[in-house]
């Protein structure tokens, strides 16, 4: 893919960045070496290559049934609360 000026400048106007006057010519540039980066490493014989991030394991607890917290200790602490819910003031009209 080939960048240009104008594509940084459409790309910046729909992102809703201000891109001052004469950073597109230096953005582009950089863009294009970031590219042609990213082609060298595609190009890279990765076969048999081992993967370095670790083992895939499952980190998170398993799902366990367990009984709710009680209501009335839990809204103990609410600044304001009705006896079933919390009450927060109004933020729209």
């Amino acid at each position: 893919m080939k960048i240009t000026e104008e594509l940084v400048s459409r790309t910046a106007r729909l992102a809703r960045l201000d891109l001052p006057e004469g950073e597109a010519g230096p953005i582009t540039a950089e863009l294009e070496r970031i590219l042609q980066y990213m082609d060298q490493l595609a190009e890279l014989d990765t076969t048999g290559a081992a993967w370095s991030g670790g083992a895939l394991t499952n980190v998170l607890r398993p799902d366990e049934a367990a009984p709710s917290l009680d209501r009335a200790a839990l809204l103990a602490g609410a600044p304001e609360a009705d006896g079933t819910c919390f009450l927060a003031p109004r933020a729209v009209e």
